[in-house]
């Protein structure tokens, strides 16, 4: 006998491929047999039946007469003794409810399809795992009972797919319902989806099978669960409320009224029914510790979230929410922290309430890893929240529109953050008052930020007309004060007076150094600042060798691989290219961008820069295709990650289009620098900075193709 079981999650298509295999190998075989084995029961029934279908060598009217057992048993005996058959036992619930039959059926084949993944093996079964369809054969599936969509719905065959997770059953019942009911139409069915999924998961095609619909296959699941383990319902009912996929087990541990080892057998049955699957996490999850990470097909949830009523709703998103809280690690600044920070992220988005002190923590780690559009999206939602609960003018909703505004400016929209807080500054005044530190930080966030947008003259102002009052209301050596003294400088670099903005951190070192101590932070920030602006007054090799007099100092005082060290490490290396040695601070940029790309990650902001400093130098080090085509493959995860008007963005199109200019394309280059133009002028100003360079590369390149033209005539 050979004998192969087919295992999957109910509705992925297990007992359609059976079907499929014994329609297209009916020939092969002398007999062909179907038994619905959802209970020891329905498998008797089914061999009795197949006895009377076959008499079985007994006369008719003793077939009809012999009790189910008998009958069955002579199905059995008639099997054992003749070849060339094919028995198909349907959904088998338990190994042990067909284990008794295998033993004896040595002459034919024997197709199993099942939920359960467990007890195989030791009947030398190894089952077929049936996966999800593809999402281009879930897309042909739905267009194969719709039919051929128009261009303009095909995405809306897309999102039907997406929504229904690419599962067979799920696909089907929705494009025979669309097929077969009238005026109904992709668009309407997504709608109906969203606004009434549960009736949906439940309707039955026109002529369709009752028992084959979402709802009903997924329920029949949860019903042998609960007979089971109630807990595993229980805990299915949490995982219904999370993200679909990947939540770490450890999540669960501190589940209420249980312990780990419940929860894990709990998870076990609920694997072994393939409702959920458990894969390993990745290393950097738990060092040391490794733990199983599970999924949930989507479809599960919405059916399972859906027989709630809706104080059992609230409470298991109450539950749910609670044991993110406790799992997301106190400090998010910290780089140890963020594995488990970035692998609870879609979780806790999907059960923290928007009042929820875990989002807090959630946007502090979002800043810290710089994913400053995800940052907004969550602090809109806070800002929201504390509008609708605490009223436009309480403190706690001040506070999160100003941070509102700061991760605007930070995810690439200056002239947005500036307009926020712009708009919030009167507000701010008549509640907590003109000289309230809240309102002298909203005006210093207002200068910052028209800085940024281009305006460096009204910014350097602005913090010269706030720093008398800042010093006055907080004290000449407050942190504060000290800072707006640092942004002044800063500004008035900007503007163009580099001996200036030189001079002034040279006037602040010191006293940081004397308030704060020689290796605060800020005071080694101020050296760093200072070593800047002596570059850019013209002194690169002063510039460098201050860097490199500061790198130390920060490896020993916050490590090696702290963010500030490595930022550090990146304008040492610009410094040594400005005083002349471009191949060393190529070589430079290219041993610490895997160090960026490890500590970091491979898409932060930082980790961008410096794949974009590294192209530049490789340029400058006599490389300019090399330089080119670096800029081209780093193009796309800027507009990826940051937004294709990004500033950074925006930035690495020109260095684009000036590599490919240097590296001989001048016509390309001249393109490149008019197509980039327009944007720059929409999105940054026609008299930004970066426009008014992007507006001289343009000309310059346009020379170069007309000089390269051969005369007319």
């Amino acid at each position: 006998m050979i004998s192969q079981a087919v295992l999957g999650l109910g509705g992925v298509g297990k007992s359609e491929l059976a079907l499929q295999y014994a329609h297209r190998h009916r020939q092969d075989y002398e007999l062909v047999w179907w038994i619905d084995a959802d209970s020891p029961d329905l498998i008797r029934t089914g061999l009795a039946d197949l006895a009377r279908a076959l008499a079985c060598g007994i006369d008719s009217v003793a077939a009809e007469q012999a009790t189910v057992e008998e009958a069955a048993a002579w199905a059995v005996s008639w099997l054992a003794a003749h070849p060339d058959w094919l028995i198909i036992f349907d959904n088998v619930e338990e190994v042990a409810d067909v284990e008794p039959y295998l033993a004896r059926l040595t002459h034919g084949h024997v197709l199993i399809t099942t939920r359960r993944d467990i007890g195989w093996q030791h009947l030398d079964i190894t089952p077929v795992r049936l996966e999800l369809l593809s999402r281009p054969a879930a897309t042909a599936l739905l267009a194969g009972l719709i039919g051929p969509p128009d261009s303009a719905n095909t995405g809306a065959l897309q999102d039907l797919a997406d929504q229904l997770g690419d599962l067979p059953l799920a696909l089907t019942q929705a494009g025979a319902y669309i097929a077969r009911t009238p005026r109904m139409t992709l668009t309407r069915y997504l709608n109906l989806l969203k606004d009434i999924p549960a009736r949906m998961y439940a309707t039955t095609p026109a002529g369709g099978d009752a028992e084959r619909v979402v709802a009903k296959v997924l329920t029949l699941s949860h019903t042998r669960i609960q007979a089971i383990n109630p807990l595993a319902i229980h805990v299915l009912n949490l995982l219904a409320c999370y993200a679909p996929d990947n939540l770490p087990c450890s999540v669960l541990d501190p589940l209420p009224e249980t312990d780990p080892l419940q929860v894990g057998e709990a998870l076990a049955l609920l694997a072994s029914y393939s409702l959920i699957t458990l894969t390993p996490s990745p290393a950097d999850l738990n060092p040391g510790e490794p733990e199983d990470l599970i999924s949930v097909h989507r479809l599960v949830q919405a059916v399972t979230l859906h027989q709630f009523t809706p104080d059992q709703r609230d409470h298991s998103r109450q539950v749910a929410a609670d044991l993110i809280l406790d799992a997301l690690p106190d400090n998010p600044t910290t780089i140890d922290a963020w594995p488990a920070h970035r692998a609870l992220l879609p979780h806790a988005r999907s059960v923290l309430p928007p009042g929820s002190p875990g989002l807090h923590r959630l946007v502090a780690y979002l800043d810290a890893i710089g994913d400053y559009t995800a940052a907004v999206q969550l602090q809109q939602d806070i800002c929201t929240h504390a509008v609708a609960m605490l009223g436009a003018e309480h403190p706690e909703t001040l506070t999160a529109r100003y941070d509102l505004a700061t991760w605007t400016g930070e995810a690439g929209d200056a002239a947005a953050a500036r307009d926020q807080l712009t708009a919030l500054l009167p507000t701010v005044e008549r509640v907590q008052g003109a000289e309230h530190p809240n309102t002298l930080n909203t005006r210093h966030e207002i200068a910052r930020w028209t800085g940024e947008v281009g305006d460096a003259a009204a910014a350097r102002d602005q913090l010269a007309a706030l720093l008398p009052t800042v010093e006055r209301v907080q004290g000449a050596e407050h942190s504060d004060t000290l800072t707006t003294r640092a942004n002044l400088a800063y500004w008035t670099g900007a503007v163009g007076d580099a001996a200036a903005a030189r001079d002034q951190f040279a006037a602040l070192l010191p006293i940081r150094e004397r308030v704060l101590g020689t290796e605060h932070p800020d005071t080694l920030t101020t050296r760093a600042n200072l070593a800047r602006w002596t570059g850019a007054v013209g002194d690169a090799a002063a510039a460098r060798d201050q860097y490199a007099a500061l790198l130390p100092i920060r490896e020993r005082v916050l490590g090696t691989e702290h963010p500030d060290t490595l930022t550090t490490r990146h304008n040492l290396a610009s410094w040594i290219g400005e005083a002349g040695n471009a191949a060393a601070a190529r070589d430079q940029y290219a041993a610490l961008l895997p160090t960026r790309e490890r500590v970091l990650n491979a898409e932060h902001p930082d980790t961008l820069t410096t794949r974009a400093n590294l192209a530049y130098w490789t340029g400058q080090a006599g490389e300019a295709a090399s330089a080119r085509d670096q800029f081209a493959a780093l193009l796309p995860i800027c507009e990826r990650v940051l937004g294709a008007e990004h500033p950074s963005t925006l930035t690495t199109r020109h260095s684009l289009a000036y590599w490919t200019g240097k590296a001989g394309d001048a016509a390309a280059a001249r393109d490149q620098y008019a197509a980039l133009l327009p944007i720059r002028e929409r999105v940054q100003g026609a008299e930004h900075p970066s426009t008014l360079i992007t507006r001289g590369n343009l000309a310059h390149w346009t020379r170069k193709v007309e000089m390269t033209e051969p005369d007319g005539g």
